[in-house]
């Protein structure tokens, strides 16, 4: 294993390359991520909520052994952050830039999505009943995105995009999406697809019924012409405690329509819970990427011989954070082998929060 900083600097809270998404061609890869204010009085996730969070980019053209990072080059609402308002108190959140849910445009369309530097990436408001989603394309690697352009409201009380999606030709994309449920509550994961060059994105199946704690965070994967499969980070009741988390796989026979629940790769994930990523390697196996909250605050990986419907014991990519404030992965493999699996990391407790990679050899 090889640890390198992506984004460190003190007082600075760098966190949640999930949300964002990762893109790679070849030894060049782009993962997203936001950046705030490190404080010790912010609860769970030790951030200043009273300073405003901005969007980031990371770029590493040597297969993730050394980056820039810079912010990302996207027209925001405002100028505000993306994806964070949950994370800042009111006054400066995107969702409340006056006329933002009036001017925000609907698709044109028109995407290729097939372009050899094409890149999508997911953005939301917040959290729970009202929150509304949208999207950004780019055919430069990165060096600059188009939009935002909404997207649906697939349940009528909100959505919550993060960044996963799969491409199968030049008009047609898949998103995997968190809703919310009839409660106003986040927890009801999705697919929609555009078979129409982006011009809409129709529901194409609900992933699992609507939980009693919350599944949120899918990451897809295609199998085979009719068959995908789904990882999704999980919540039980409230009363379960750190027990409570874990992550599900559900599979699809009839390319995202419908869903059931495959098995359980991982039984629990810690306090707070984690989302996984989930990536076909080169050899032909699945690869499960996700954070583990509880003490000794680790990175792990599970492997697939047989399209997950076994898995192996975790590898620990990296031990010993200083705390639970880890995770949210994102992985992409290089051409000569190695996966590059991108996370949020500390050394202490009272450390600031910062951007790391392992690079490894499965």
């Amino acid at each position: 294993m090889h640890h390198v900083v992506i984004y460190r600097e003190p007082g600075r809270y760098a966190g949640w390359p999930a949300n964002y998404g990762i893109w790679s061609w070849g030894d060049e890869i782009v993962v997203g991520f936001t950046l705030g204010y490190h404080d010790m009085g912010g609860g769970f996730h030790a951030r200043d909520r009273s300073r405003p969070f901005a969007g980031m980019q990371a770029r590493s053209l040597d297969g993730g052994v050394t980056w820039t990072a810079e912010p990302t080059p996207c027209r925001t609402p405002g100028g505000r952050g993306l994806s964070a308002d949950e994370h800042m108190t009111p006054g400066l959140r995107v969702g409340e830039v006056p006329g933002f849910h009036e001017t925000l445009p609907e698709s044109p369309g028109g995407f290729d999505f097939a372009h050899p530097d094409f890149a999508l990436m997911c953005a939301k408001t917040g959290l729970n009943a009202g929150t509304v989603s949208f999207f950004y394309t780019s055919t430069d690697r990165c060096a600059s995105w188009g939009g935002p352009f909404r997207l649906p409201m697939y349940s009528p009380t909100g959505v919550e995009a993060r960044t996963d999606y799969m491409v199968d030709d030049a008009r047609t994309c898949t998103l995997f999406l968190t809703a919310t449920k009839a409660n106003g509550r986040e927890g009801r994961v999705l697919c929609a697809r555009t078979s129409d060059g982006g011009r809409t994105f129709p529901l194409r199946g609900w992933i699992g019924g609507e939980p009693e704690g919350f599944a949120i965070m899918p990451a897809g994967l295609r199998i085979s012409p009719s068959r995908l499969l789904a990882a999704v980070r999980c919540r039980g009741p409230r009363e379960a405690g750190p027990a409570g988390n874990w992550i599900d796989l559900y599979a699809s026979e009839d390319d995202g329509v419908t869903w059931a629940l495959m098995n359980r790769p991982v039984e629990s994930t810690g306090v707070g819970g984690n989302p996984p990523t989930l990536d076909r390697l080169h050899d032909g196996r699945l690869c499960l990427v996700y954070g583990y909250r509880d003490a000794p605050h680790q990175m792990h990986a599970r492997l697939s011989e047989d399209d997950g419907t076994t898995w192996g014991e975790p590898i620990v990519l990296r031990d010993h954070a200083g705390c639970h404030d880890i995770g949210y992965p994102r992985t992409v493999q290089r051409p000569d082998g190695t996966v590059v699996t991108v996370y949020y990391f500390c050394d202490r407790p009272d450390g600031e929060r910062y951007l790391a990679a392992t690079l490894w050899r499965p």
